[in-house]
């Protein structure tokens, strides 16, 4: 640990432990900076006057880790092509902590590529230089064009190789997100009926996210109905900017309604409707045209981990869950053709 003038907390480290496993950056041989975000770094209250490039280089590699800070993975399940894999995590990535930007919100901040850990499974952990700058690029453009996003403060080059298909240069990002806990984050603990951790979650989520309604009573369907209303919106500012993002696994879907994990993902060059960018999508589940599809879907996979949740007798429960999830076909309608007529 090093006394470096960024206010790092980490809330979620204060969860039980079932919800994370706490790990240590990999080292890196030579890390350089490679891009920085100046304006989101004040906005999260970092002065870059205070910190050289090295110094950057070395927090945002994860070789220097700042005082307050409690790397973490983050536990989760999910849906990924229709089928559930009940354990996945972040298996390339560690929260760094949360810092409280101008706004007065409390935004995560997580490396990426930053080396095994408890959730790697089978990987190395690390990314190659290529996707972290093409995710750089991507969310900052998503940000600039007005979309719900995470975003990007720093891309850092390791002096490490890897091996893909050949020998690539790896390197780390750092993406700053309004929360990180996604659809398969409640997956994960419905699927072992751990009904008291996922109040915990629901709880965590709606504090982070949705203040205004963390003093409903029957929470559980307020959170759901929120999440529904801005998924909606999200989606058709997707569709109306011909936006595909290629792998809307129920892993990679914020609860928080902001678009993350920029995979296969790509632009419309020309109107094609059935447009697939991810090559092992051979169904074409995740197509431009099926988007709207696939995020009912994976509400509908919210709403069933939520459901124990429910305050009201199950008949009641079901109705309510019924038209919630009904309500998402008119607002994304109604989003999208309003979008569509500017």
């Amino acid at each position: 640990m090093k006394n470096i003038p960024i206010a790092f907390e980490n809330t979620y480290s204060q969860l039980p432990d079932s919800f994370f496993s706490k790990a240590l950056p990999e080292k890196s041989s030579n890390p350089q900076l490679i891009a920085w975000n100046e304006e989101l770094a004040l906005r999260l209250g970092i002065d870059s006057n205070l910190l050289t490039d090295e110094t950057k280089a070395s927090i945002f590699s994860g070789n220097l880790i700042v005082e307050e800070s409690v790397p973490l993975a983050m536990v989760y399940a999910g849906h990924q092509f229709g089928h559930f894999s009940p354990r996945l995590g972040d298996g390339r990535a560690l929260l760094l902590g949360e810092l409280v930007g101008s706004d007065g919100k409390r935004y995560d901040v997580q490396l990426k590529g930053s080396g095994r850990n408890t959730f790697s499974r089978g990987g190395d952990g690390r990314s190659p230089l290529g996707p972290v700058l093409r995710e750089y690029l991507l969310s900052e453009a998503m940000h600039a064009l007005g979309v719900s996003t995470s975003r990007a403060l720093a891309a850092v080059e390791t002096g490490d190789f890897i091996y893909r298909d050949s020998c690539l240069q790896s390197a780390v990002f750092t993406r700053v997100a309004v929360s990180l806990i996604r659809v398969g984050s409640f997956e994960y603990f419905a699927a072992r009926g751990d009904k008291e951790n996922l109040l915990i979650l629901l709880k965590y989520a709606t504090n982070r996210m949705f203040p205004e309604i963390k003093d409903k009573a029957n929470l559980a369907y307020f959170f759901l109905s929120e999440v529904i209303t801005r998924q909606a919106q999200l989606i058709a500012h997707w569709m109306s900017l011909g936006f595909i993002h290629g792998v809307m696994n129920t892993d990679n879907f914020s609860v928080a309604a902001i678009t993350i994990d920029y995979g296969p993902c790509a632009f419309l060059d020309e109107f094609q409707f059935h447009k697939v960018f991810s090559s092992i999508d051979h169904q074409s589940r995740y197509s431009y045209a099926n988007q709207p599809n696939i995020a009912l879907w994976n509400l509908t996979k919210l709403a069933e981990s939520l459901f124990i949740l429910f305050e009201t007798p199950k008949q009641e429960t079901i109705q309510l869950i019924e038209s919630s999830l009904q309500a998402f076909i008119s607002i994304y309608e109604r989003q999208w053709l309003d979008r569509m007529r500017k």
